[in-house]
């Protein structure tokens, strides 16, 4: 028996730390595991061909002769060779994290036992973020997102909401540094606005982004309200692919309407003293666009045409899709009400259809939304929702 104050044995201490030690392998070998099946999927050969190839076309003297087709190689390039070295950087943050961890329990440093926990908690992350793009394989989904936010029941408070999503995409947009462009907004007259077209330019953005289709509600307590009651406000998000070349949407000049406008600005504050801004009305389907972000009427009506041609895009989409589901005998619900953002009477931010939430409702509108993206993303795969 030991007598009081002398040494006490420390009884699994040893098993513990092989225990540990047996997880912490485990797991760099589940990542490893992982990440190989990420670039199997992702094909670098493949694109490291495309990257060889851009910068060959990048390199000619002649690439600006043409800026819009310069712009678009250069713009390729860059995303293709963020997206090699982005693998790259997680494949040799794995292996240093393999070493870095091997030695500290060698030496038994603590600290750097903790930072490596905490290394391995960071690289789970990101390499998940990164298979969460494996997962986006539509036809149109690699493409830059042309986005339309709509206000809808809620009078004030929903143009106000409808304004609060704009920002919260655009913050999205910033964290990532994605170029946007705002194509036009339309201001509503009390607070907010009634609308808002603007572009994501970025690989896989509309595949990204596409699963936040669908109506938007707000529960909060109304600051236009003088007695402070409780105010429920819906939205709806529009998510297009952009349309390019091999589209061949075709859209006659007997089947649209041009009308130009002074641009304007909250309040009717004229930007612009000439009739600048472009409204477009496709007079087959009624669908009607506008653009007044360029000083130059030519430049806006051409913004406008691209909206338009995406728009049909989209609805030629969705009436495949309705085809589809009358065939298998049964709708989707995907692109209904599908997210709920309570500020009062709690704070919550929960989607319907993935069951996945926040509570911080004000981080989530200040962009903060890639977990409900990527839940969203991985429940449209496992759903078979197109």
């Amino acid at each position: 028996m030991p007598t009081a104050g002398s040494p006490q044995p420390v009884v699994g201490f040893a098993v513990t730390l092989a225990d540990v030690s047996d997880e912490f392998d485990a797991a760099l070998k589940d990542l490893a595991g992982k990440l190989t099946q990420i670039e199997s999927v992702m094909d670098l050969d493949a694109l490291r061909a495309q990257v060889a190839e851009l910068e060959e076309q990048a390199s000619s003297p002649n690439l600006w002769d043409d800026p819009e087709a310069a712009q678009k190689v250069t713009s390729q390039l860059s995303h293709r060779q963020s997206e090699l070295r982005r693998i790259s950087e997680l494949r040799q943050r794995l292996d240093d994290l393999g070493v870095l961890y091997e030695l500290a329990e060698a030496e038994g440093d603590s600290a750097s036992v903790a930072e490596s926990e905490s290394e391995l908690t960071a690289l789970t992350k990101d390499i998940d973020g990164l298979e969460v793009r494996t997962l986006l394989s539509g036809e149109y989904d690699p493409r830059n997102a042309v986005v339309t936010i709509r206000s809808e029941a809620g009078g004030v408070d929903a143009a106000d909401w409808a304004e609060m999503l704009l920002r919260m995409y655009l913050r999205w947009a910033e964290r990532h540094n994605y170029p946007t462009d705002v194509y036009d907004i339309s201001y509503a007259e009390e607070a907010g606005i009634k609308s808002a077209t603007f572009k994501v330019s970025a690989p896989y953005v509309y595949g990204t982004l596409s699963v936040e289709q669908g109506t938007h509600r707000l529960v909060r307590i109304s600051p236009f309200d003088n007695q402070s009651r409780r105010q429920t406000s819906f939205a709806h998000v529009e998510v297009m692919p952009e349309v390019e070349e091999v589209d061949h949407v075709d859209i006659p000049e007997k089947d649209i309407r041009v009308d130009v406008y002074r641009s304007s600005g909250p309040g009717g504050q004229s930007v612009n003293t000439t009739d600048s801004a472009v409204r477009i009305t496709h007079i087959p389907t009624g669908v009607v666009v506008s653009c007044q972000n360029e000083k130059s009427q030519l430049q806006n009506k051409a913004a406008a045409m691209k909206v338009l041609q995406a728009r049909l895009l989209q609805r030629k989409k969705e009436e495949e899709r309705a085809e589809m589901d009358a065939l298998k005998d049964g709708g989707s619900s995907w692109g209904n009400q599908m997210r709920s953002y309570v500020l009062h009477p709690y704070q919550m931010v929960k989607d319907l259809r993935t069951e996945f939430e926040v509570g911080n409702p004000s981080s989530v509108l200040d962009g903060e939304i890639d977990g409900f993206l990527e839940a969203g993303i991985r429940w449209r795969k496992q759903s078979g929702a197109a």
